[in-house]
């Protein structure tokens, strides 16, 4: 199912072909992984646009970041949570850095590490001015979780705007994905930092990459 498809009293974000090819080309480009940041005085210099994708542990942020840069592994997958245990950047020939957060609600790692994690994304949050986006992935077929809704918190605190990607998708038939959509997008409306408009995505499939590549591309 594409975005198209779906209802249009729903908040799906569309762009014109222009906008769907700058975004194709963009994500042609080369990318490379630049470093892992365990301390904030590890970070980059502040010299280019941030786009950092954030979402609970296995709810497909890895494939997604691969499936937008047409690669294989560029971020890794793995059925272990927290596997993530640090910000990953990701250089996009110069345009931007990508930003692969820590995987949060995780269960598996000690407290001591988990602590440490958090401490640096709400620091990492609140103090980066390059940051444009932060785009929160939340798996089709369960929703909002605990975790996520505090993730959204410390956005909505951190006024930095932020937008919701529903991943694996094709998991789910269309009537439950429209329901989920619904559901979702009247989730947002008490949550001042984000984005009214929602991407519906599957990696497998291909579905709403295109949209989501040009909605980035509307950032640099």
């Amino acid at each position: 199912m594409t975005q198209e498809n779906l209802p249009s009293a729903i908040a799906i974000p569309t762009h014109e072909d222009s906008v769907i090819e700058a975004g194709r080309k963009l994500f042609s480009r080369p990318v490379n992984f630049v470093l892992g940041v365990a301390q904030l005085e590890q970070l980059p210099p502040e010299d280019k646009t941030e786009i950092c994708f954030a979402g609970r542990s296995n709810v497909g942020k890895s494939s997604l970041i691969n499936a937008i840069t047409g690669r294989k592994d560029i971020a890794r997958t793995s059925n272990t949570p927290g596997r993530t245990q640090q910000l990953n950047y990701f250089d996009l020939d110069g345009a931007c850095y990508i930003v692969d957060l820590p995987g949060y609600g995780f269960a598996q790692a000690p407290k001591d590490i988990v602590d440490t994690w958090h401490a640096l994304i709400k620091q990492y949050l609140r103090g980066r001015v390059t940051l444009r986006r932060v785009f929160v992935l939340i798996d089709s077929r369960h929703g909002f979780k605990k975790a996520d809704l505090d993730m959204m918190k410390l956005l909505d605190e951190a006024a930095v705007p932020y937008q919701v990607v529903l991943t694996k998708a094709d998991k789910l038939k269309k009537g439950q994905l429209e329901k989920r959509i619904k559901e979702v997008v009247d989730g947002l409306i008490k949550h001042p930092a984000a984005l009214p408009q929602i991407f519906a995505t599957s990696s497998e499939k291909n579905t709403g990459l295109a949209e989501l590549r040009a909605e980035i591309s509307t950032l640099l």
